[in-house]
Protein backbone atom coordinates (compact mmCIF):
# COMPACT_ATOMS: atom_id res chain seq x y z
CA UNK A 1 0.00 0.00 0.00
CA UNK A 2 2.98 2.29 -0.42
CA UNK A 3 1.60 3.74 -3.66
CA UNK A 4 0.14 7.09 -2.54
CA UNK A 5 -2.52 6.82 -5.24
CA UNK A 6 -3.47 3.35 -3.96
CA UNK A 7 -4.69 2.36 -7.43
CA UNK A 8 -5.43 -1.37 -7.46
CA UNK A 9 -6.00 -1.46 -3.69
CA UNK A 10 -7.82 -4.72 -2.90
CA UNK A 11 -11.06 -3.71 -1.18
CA UNK A 12 -13.96 -5.77 0.15
CA UNK A 13 -17.20 -3.85 0.72
CA UNK A 14 -19.79 -5.64 2.86
CA UNK A 15 -23.25 -4.12 2.35
CA UNK A 16 -26.66 -5.81 2.41
CA UNK A 17 -28.45 -3.17 0.27
CA UNK A 18 -28.09 -4.09 -3.44
CA UNK A 19 -28.57 -0.48 -4.61
CA UNK A 20 -25.78 0.79 -2.36
CA UNK A 21 -23.55 -2.09 -3.51
CA UNK A 22 -24.14 -1.09 -7.15
CA UNK A 23 -23.22 2.55 -6.51
CA UNK A 24 -20.20 1.50 -4.44
CA UNK A 25 -18.98 -0.84 -7.18
CA UNK A 26 -18.94 2.03 -9.69
CA UNK A 27 -17.43 4.42 -7.17
CA UNK A 28 -14.70 2.12 -5.89
CA UNK A 29 -13.94 0.32 -9.15
CA UNK A 30 -14.49 2.79 -11.98
CA UNK A 31 -13.81 6.09 -10.19
CA UNK A 32 -11.24 5.13 -7.52
CA UNK A 33 -9.65 2.30 -9.57
CA UNK A 34 -9.64 -0.11 -6.62
CA UNK A 35 -9.84 -3.88 -7.11
CA UNK A 36 -13.20 -4.27 -5.36
CA UNK A 37 -15.19 -7.29 -4.28
CA UNK A 38 -18.73 -6.88 -2.97
CA UNK A 39 -20.42 -9.04 -0.36
CA UNK A 40 -24.08 -8.98 0.64
CA UNK A 41 -23.46 -10.33 4.16
CA UNK A 42 -20.87 -10.73 6.86
CA UNK A 43 -20.95 -14.50 6.36
CA UNK A 44 -20.23 -14.10 2.63
CA UNK A 45 -17.37 -11.73 3.42
CA UNK A 46 -15.77 -14.11 5.91
CA UNK A 47 -15.73 -16.79 3.22
CA UNK A 48 -14.18 -14.39 0.69
CA UNK A 49 -11.42 -13.00 2.94
CA UNK A 50 -9.37 -16.18 2.90
CA UNK A 51 -9.04 -16.32 -0.90
CA UNK A 52 -9.07 -12.60 -1.77
CA UNK A 53 -6.85 -11.28 1.07
CA UNK A 54 -8.01 -7.64 0.92
CA UNK A 55 -5.88 -4.60 1.73
CA UNK A 56 -8.96 -2.89 3.19
CA UNK A 57 -12.44 -3.86 4.38
CA UNK A 58 -15.45 -1.52 4.25
CA UNK A 59 -18.28 -2.63 6.52
CA UNK A 60 -21.89 -1.59 6.76
CA UNK A 61 -22.93 -1.51 10.43
CA UNK A 62 -26.54 -2.70 10.24
CA UNK A 63 -26.96 -6.00 8.39
CA UNK A 64 -29.09 -9.07 9.01
CA UNK A 65 -27.28 -12.08 10.45
CA UNK A 66 -23.78 -10.88 11.26
CA UNK A 67 -23.79 -7.10 11.63
CA UNK A 68 -20.70 -5.00 10.90
CA UNK A 69 -19.18 -5.13 14.41
CA UNK A 70 -19.73 -8.91 14.61
CA UNK A 71 -18.17 -9.33 11.17
CA UNK A 72 -15.14 -7.29 12.28
CA UNK A 73 -14.68 -9.46 15.39
CA UNK A 74 -14.87 -12.63 13.26
CA UNK A 75 -12.51 -11.15 10.67
CA UNK A 76 -9.87 -10.48 13.32
CA UNK A 77 -9.88 -14.19 14.22
CA UNK A 78 -8.95 -15.25 10.68
CA UNK A 79 -5.30 -15.91 9.92
CA UNK A 80 -3.56 -12.88 8.42
CA UNK A 81 -6.58 -10.62 8.85
CA UNK A 82 -5.77 -9.17 12.27
CA UNK A 83 -4.10 -6.05 10.88
CA UNK A 84 -6.18 -5.33 7.76
CA UNK A 85 -7.62 -1.80 8.02
CA UNK A 86 -11.40 -1.60 8.42
CA UNK A 87 -13.65 1.40 7.78
CA UNK A 88 -17.30 1.39 8.80
CA UNK A 89 -19.81 2.96 6.42
CA UNK A 90 -23.02 3.88 8.21
CA UNK A 91 -25.77 6.37 8.88
CA UNK A 92 -25.40 5.57 12.61
CA UNK A 93 -23.15 8.45 13.57
CA UNK A 94 -23.94 9.35 17.18
CA UNK A 95 -20.63 10.14 18.95
CA UNK A 96 -20.95 7.10 21.23
CA UNK A 97 -21.57 4.87 18.19
CA UNK A 98 -18.53 6.23 16.34
CA UNK A 99 -16.42 5.80 19.50
CA UNK A 100 -17.53 2.16 19.67
CA UNK A 101 -16.55 1.53 16.01
CA UNK A 102 -13.11 2.98 16.67
CA UNK A 103 -12.75 0.95 19.89
CA UNK A 104 -13.47 -2.17 17.84
CA UNK A 105 -10.44 -1.32 15.72
CA UNK A 106 -11.83 0.60 12.74
CA UNK A 107 -9.52 3.25 11.30
CA UNK A 108 -12.49 5.49 10.49
CA UNK A 109 -16.15 5.93 9.71
CA UNK A 110 -17.63 7.17 6.44
CA UNK A 111 -21.17 8.59 6.69
CA UNK A 112 -23.94 7.23 4.51
CA UNK A 113 -25.18 8.33 2.16
CA UNK A 114 -21.69 8.75 0.70
CA UNK A 115 -20.63 10.79 -2.31
CA UNK A 116 -19.65 8.26 -5.00
CA UNK A 117 -17.30 10.74 -6.68
CA UNK A 118 -15.24 11.36 -3.51
CA UNK A 119 -15.48 7.99 -1.74
CA UNK A 120 -12.11 6.81 -3.04
CA UNK A 121 -10.45 10.03 -1.88
CA UNK A 122 -12.00 9.69 1.58
CA UNK A 123 -10.65 6.14 1.82
CA UNK A 124 -7.19 7.19 0.60
CA UNK A 125 -7.08 9.94 3.25
CA UNK A 126 -8.01 7.52 6.03
CA UNK A 127 -5.46 4.91 4.96
CA UNK A 128 -2.72 7.50 4.61
CA UNK A 129 -3.38 8.65 8.15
Amino acid sequence: MSDTNLSGLKVVYVEDDPDIRAVAELSLGDVAKFDVRLCASGKEALELFEEFKPDLVLLDVMMPGLDGPQTLRALRKQEGMDSVPVIFMTARLQPEEVDEYLRLGAIGVIPKPFDPMTLGDQIRAMISG
